[in-house]
């Protein structure tokens, strides 16, 4: 089977960038951006973001998760550690969070470092979840093989059975990672391909320093 894509193409003309304007501090233009996007009547979930990691077998793997909370530090999801990703992030905690934006024709890539959040961070968050989810954070052996007629509903109500009237407690296998970033580029789609493209590196002083890329 064969398909030429070749001619599938999108001008982009929209916006431009200009590097004098942009904010010295990565995460305050991240935050510029991101309330732009939340704002956006062409933007579904300003907070869905691509991870990439390092697996076990050596190779990369991507998936889209939803960005929690960012702060000076960094930027925070929850997952199962047990899963592919948590694994893959507890061993080789090098990690690519990636944002796109298509209706603003934006782009957002960070490269930084994993690490998990404190006990209280991910008990806070868990207990803001719906019930509903807090019993799968329970159930679900994410990444694992299962049998094909296992009835995962069934043991929802189960569950839920055991916790009717009470809290439900946070998983020890699941909670928090925050990434730490070293290196964040912003990208904005221009005509003819000439893209506008803005990086900040993580400096030894802790500084940024500000660069635009060839498109």
């Amino acid at each position: 089977m064969k398909q030429d894509l070749s001619y599938k193409r999108k001008v982009y003309e929209k916006q431009s960038m200009n590097f004098d304007s942009l904010r010295e501090n990565p995460i305050e233009q991240f935050r510029d951006w991101f309330l732009q996007a939340e704002e956006s009547d062409g933007v579904d979930e300003a907070n869905a973001m691509s991870v990439a990691t390092i697996g076990e077998d050596g190779f990369p793997r991507t998936r889209v998760v939803l960005l929690k909370r960012y702060t000076d530090e960094g930027f925070i999801f929850y997952t199962n550690y047990n899963s592919q990703k948590g694994k893959a992030l507890l061993e080789n905690p090098n990690v690519c969070l990636s944002f796109f934006w298509p209706f603003l024709e934006r782009q957002i890539i960070i490269k930084g470092v994993a690490e998990k959040t404190s006990d209280n961070n991910s008990d806070g968050y868990f207990e803001t979840r719906p019930r509903s989810s807090q019993l799968g954070a329970w159930i679900s052996a994410q990444s694992s093989v299962i049998d094909e007629h296992e009835d995962l509903a069934a043991e929802e109500l189960e569950l839920e059975k055991k916790y009717e009237g009470k809290e439900i407690p946070r998983p020890a296998h699941w909670g928090g990672f925050l990434i730490r970033p070293t290196e964040i580029e912003f990208w904005q789609g221009r005509p003819s391909r000439l893209h506008d493209r803005v990086r900040y590196v993580l400096q030894d002083d802790f500084d940024w320093k500000k660069e635009r890329l060839a498109p």
